[in-house]
């Protein structure tokens, strides 16, 4: 749903909860000066009492449905503020997952360039690789620490392979990383790739 169609959306059920409003409100209005005209009719005073109480029964009721819609009016803007914020927290989730490949493409030309020897073309290309990072990094991407001996968590590890432990103290441990993973605010949006020991 676009942001315009949602704005439309919250206009239009604020506009249909306050022509409830102003309906209840009417009506008991409405109510009162029936009983008001009727009630001049120079009745005896026990059933003008009763009337009055009746309409202050009526008006307790019209207030209590009015308290009611209004909390309730007031629970809906919470709610689709609360989704507002989600959906601008994660909204750039696709662009910056479309980025990932980028960034790796990056850590192994600056891994193969740290091997040429060329300090000049080291430094203009650790720039742009920062410049990079630091932008993702702005808009909530953080990279997830994962080393070798780490102890492995299918919660927020994906093991692709398993092969004999180079250690007995690696069994049931990374081993290596294939692939880094990445979290965007409190999400992953990328798993690490691991190989893990037995």
């Amino acid at each position: 749903m676009s942001k315009k169609e949602e704005k439309q959306e919250n206009i239009s059920a604020e506009e249909n909860i306050k022509d409830q409003v102003e309906e209840i409100l009417d009506d008991a209005i409405e109510e009162a000066d029936k009983k008001e005209t009727g009630a001049g009719d120079g009745n005896q005073e026990a059933p003008e009492t009763s009337e009055k109480e009746q309409l202050r029964a009526d008006l307790e009721k019209e207030k209590d449905k009015f308290l009611r819609l209004f909390a309730e009016f007031e629970n809906y803007k919470r709610r689709t503020s609360k989704e507002r914020v989600e959906l601008f927290k994660t909204a750039g989730q696709d662009v910056i997952s479309s980025m990932l490949p980028v960034l790796d493409d990056f850590d192994r030309a600056m891994t193969e360039i740290n091997k040429a020897q060329d300090k000049e073309l080291l430094k203009g290309v650790e720039l742009i690789h920062n410049k990079f990072k630091e932008t993702l990094r702005a808009k909530g991407l953080e990279q997830m620490e994962v080393k070798e001996g780490d102890a492995f968590d299918a919660e927020i590890h994906e093991a692709i392979t398993q092969i004999p432990a180079p250690s007995d103290k690696l069994k049931g441990k990374v081993v290596d990383v294939v692939e880094k993973g990445y979290k965007l605010g409190d999400r992953i949006i990328r798993y690490p790739k691991v190989v893990t020991g037995k």
